[in-house]
């Protein structure tokens, strides 16, 4: 069965490989972006080139109008997503006391406040049609919390706490809601780190490497499938065996 999935995120990174990995398995695919609208164009293209359908929408999923013109957009196309993969996120380096209360509110907005949009406006659909994926992508972060990174860390955890919620309200539709957790990944999240840093992580991480964005993308294209359809409710680390 054709179905749509809705990537946030899908312009780099993490949900640059999960668009292009459901795409090969036969998902029509929207690939939101922010800013970069010239690499979500170019993702979109490698998806058609596995003959599925793609397209790229714009929206900033840190404020209620933007991302409800998400929706409208997707309304007025008549593409409804079956499969919703919320990749889109960002990263704060410094104390507390640098953090000021726009940045932690940007940091809740799209992280957290993002997968609550997403639910509530696409979530019927799924339950009408008895069938429905959410994947959220959490981080390791959200699991052990982290020095330096405290609103990072709470609105991970936080959602967390959130996917297990609306996977027991859900389940009984046949719709899973899961989250992956990442442990360092090389994606552009990480580029600012300092070789020596970088290799300090490595020596960290019993795998003796950092994770790649296409090992995440396998990880979610099994979250979606039929064959997933007894997994809900949980926080899948993935991490090389940094936090067990």
């Amino acid at each position: 069965m054709k179905r749509v999935a809705l990537v946030t995120g899908g312009s780099r990174g993490i949900g640059a490989a999960v668009a292009r990995q459901l795409a090969s398995d036969g998902a029509d695919v929207v690939i939101q972006y922010h800013s970069a609208r010239k690499e979500a164009e170019a993702v979109a293209d490698q998806c058609r080139g596995y003959g599925v359908l793609a397209i790229v929408l714009q929206a900033d999923l840190r404020s209620r109008s933007s991302a409800l013109s998400l929706k409208q957009q997707l309304d007025e196309l008549q593409w409804t997503p079956a499969i919703v993969v919320h990749c889109a996120g960002m990263a704060h380096y410094g104390l507390i006391e640098d953090t000021d209360e726009e940045l932690w509110d940007d940091l809740m907005n799209l992280n957290l406040k993002g997968a609550y949009y997403l639910t509530r406006w696409f979530a019927s659909s799924m339950r009408w049609k008895r069938w429905g994926r959410f994947v959220f992508l959490s981080s390791i972060w959200g699991q052990t919390g982290a020095s330096g990174e405290a609103a990072y860390a709470a609105s991970k955890g936080g959602l967390n706490a959130f996917t297990k919620s609306i996977a027991k309200e859900l389940a009984s539709s046949g719709v899973t809601v899961n989250s992956v957790s990442p442990g360092a990944v090389e994606t552009e999240m990480i580029a600012s780190l300092e070789q020596a840093d970088l290799e300090q992580l490595r020596k960290e991480i019993p795998a003796g490497r950092l994770g790649q964005a296409n090992e995440i993308a396998q990880l979610v294209r099994f979250l979606v499938s039929d064959e997933a359809e007894y997994i809900t409710g949980q926080l899948i680390g993935i991490n090389g065996g940094w936090h067990m």
